[in-house]
C-alpha cells in the first residue's frame, strides 16, 4: 500500500457517507490523519468504523456541521487545527441534489437549500482552509463538482446552478493561490452509485429505482454506474504530491458520458 499521505492531515466534508466515506478509506489506507465533518453523526461513526477495519492505526476525527452555516465552517477548520496544527488536504465535497421539477416548478425556497450547502458551503470552505493553507505554503484541495457542472441537466436548476458555480469558484481560486503552493482542483462525477443518487432514482420510481438506473445509465459509454471508491481513487490522487502541477482544473470521472454529447 502506498504511503503517500503518511504524515498528513487530510479534511473531508460530507465524510459520512458515499464520495466522501470513500476518499477517507483511501487516504485513510495511505497513512493519512483524517478530520469528518458531516451532519450525520450516525454516518460519521460508520465511517470510522470502517477505517478501524482497513487502517487500524489512522486516527480520526470526527466533526457534526452543516455546511452552509459559515460559523460551523470555521469552527470545524479551526477544530482540525487545533488537533493537528495543519491541514495538507481537503476534500471539499458535502452536498445534496435537491427535489426534481422543471424550472417553472422549481421551489424558490428549494432553489436557495440546494445552493446554500453546494455552493455556499464549498466556499466557506474554501475561505477558511485556504487561510490555513496559505500560511503553511502549501496544500492541496479538491471540490466536488458534478458533470451537472459542465452541462445542463434537466429538472435540477439547483443543483445544475450550485455545481456551475463550484467550477467556476475552482478555477478563480486555483489561479489566485497556486503562487502560494496550493492547487485548487474540482471533479465532476457523473452516475456514481451513492446513496443520493439512489435517493433521486428513487424519486423518479420508487417502486422499480433498480430498473430506472439501469434504464439511466445506458446513454453512458460504459453502460453503468461509477463505484465511490473508484472516485475515492482520483480524489486521493488530485490530494497526493503527485498531481502537484494540476491546478484550476476540472476533472469529470463519468465514463466518458461527458464528452458524448
Amino acid at each position: 500500500m502506498s504511503n503517500r499521505f503518511d504524515g498528513k492531515v487530510v479534511l473531508i466534508t460530507g465524510g459520512g457517507s458515499g464520495l466522501g466515506r470513500a476518499a477517507a478509506l483511501q487516504v485513510a489506507k495511505e497513512g493519512a490523519k483524517l478530520s469528518l465533518v458531516d451532519l450525520n453523526q450516525e454516518g460519521l461513526e460508520e465511517t470510522k468504523r470502517q477505517i478501524a477495519e482497513s487502517a487500524p492505526n489512522a486516527e480520526v476525527l470526527l466533526i457534526t456541521a452543516n455546511v452552509a452555516n459559515e460559523e460551523e465552517v470555521k469552527n470545524y477548520v479551526s477544530q482540525t487545527v487545533e488537533k493537528y496544527g495543519r491541514i495538507d488536504g481537503f476534500f471539499n465535497n458535502a452536498g445534496i441534489e435537491g427535489k426534481q421539477n422543471p424550472t417553472e416548478d422549481y421551489g424558490s425556497d428549494e432553489f436557495q437549500k440546494v445552493v446554500s450547502i453546494n455552493l455556499n458551503g464549498v466556499f466557506y470552505g474554501l475561505k477558511y482552509v485556504l487561510a490555513q493553507m496559505k500560511k503553511q505554503g502549501s496544500g492541496s484541495i479538491v471540490n466536488t463538482a458534478s458533470v451537472g457542472g459542465i452541462r445542463g441537466v434537466g429538472n435540477q436548476s439547483g443543483y445544475a446552478a450550485s455545481k456551475h458555480g463550484v467550477v467556476g469558484l475552482t478555477r478563480n481560486s486555483g489561479i489566485e493561490y497556486g503562487q502560494y503552493g496550493i492547487t485548487i482542483n474540482a471533479i465532476a462525477p457523473g452516475a456514481i452509485m451513492t446513496p443520493m443518487v439512489e435517493a433521486s432514482l428513487k424519486q423518479i420510481d420508487p417502486e422499480n429505482w433498480e430498473e430506472v438506473g439501469k434504464q439511466f445509465v445506458q446513454p453512458n459509454p460504459m453502460k453503468r454506474f461509477g463505484k465511490p471508491e473508484e472516485v475515492g481513487y482520483l480524489v486521493a490522487f488530485l490530494l497526493s504530491d503527485q498531481s502537484s502541477f494540476i491546478n484550476a482544473a476540472v476533472v469529470p470521472i463519468d465514463g466518458g458520458q461527458s464528452y458524448k454529447y
